[in-house]
């Protein structure tokens, strides 16, 4: 017996990456707006920079879409009536964060905090329920990675 979806599960059907019609059916509408304005906003940021490659991470992690240019920016996990974006903090993106501390939003700094740091960096999983959330994710790509472009 198949188990219906759990909010927060990924599209694991390792059979080919998902389109759009079926993120968008996943994630649900809200999600997808944030989906599409984040998207939008690496597009006009950063034009010409990223393309865009659907990555499938096993029965568990299913299908991420991740931008990467020589090192990772941001990687988009389309999740079960959610959207989660994963930033890779470095060293020199640590000390800018950490400069800013207090300027950013509570829940931000406690993610930080509790994020286990790697050698290739401190991974930051942020849920995006709102557009405070997408302004917070847009200002961290900006510190990792100035604009080509102000749009």
């Amino acid at each position: 017996m198949e188990q219906s979806p759990q909010i927060g599960d990924r599209i694991t059907d390792k059979s080919s990456p998902p389109d759009d019609h079926t993120v968008r059916n996943w994630i649900g509408p809200k999600a997808s707006e944030h989906w599409a304005e984040l998207r939008n906003w690496i597009e006009v940021y950063y034009p010409g920079v990223f393309a865009p490659e659907w990555l499938y991470g096993g029965k568990k992690r299913g299908w991420s879409l991740r931008y990467k240019k020589t090192k990772a920016f941001c990687t988009f996990l389309p999740e079960y009536r959610r959207l989660s974006v994963v930033v890779v903090l470095g060293g020199a993106e640590r000390e800018k964060f950490e400069e800013r501390r207090y300027a950013w939003r509570s829940q931000l700094v406690k993610l930080y905090d509790e994020a286990k740091t790697y050698p290739d960096g401190r991974f930051l999983t942020v849920a995006i329920s709102s557009a405070a959330d997408r302004h917070e994710v847009t200002e961290l790509l900006t510190m990792k990675r100035p604009p080509r472009s102000r749009g």
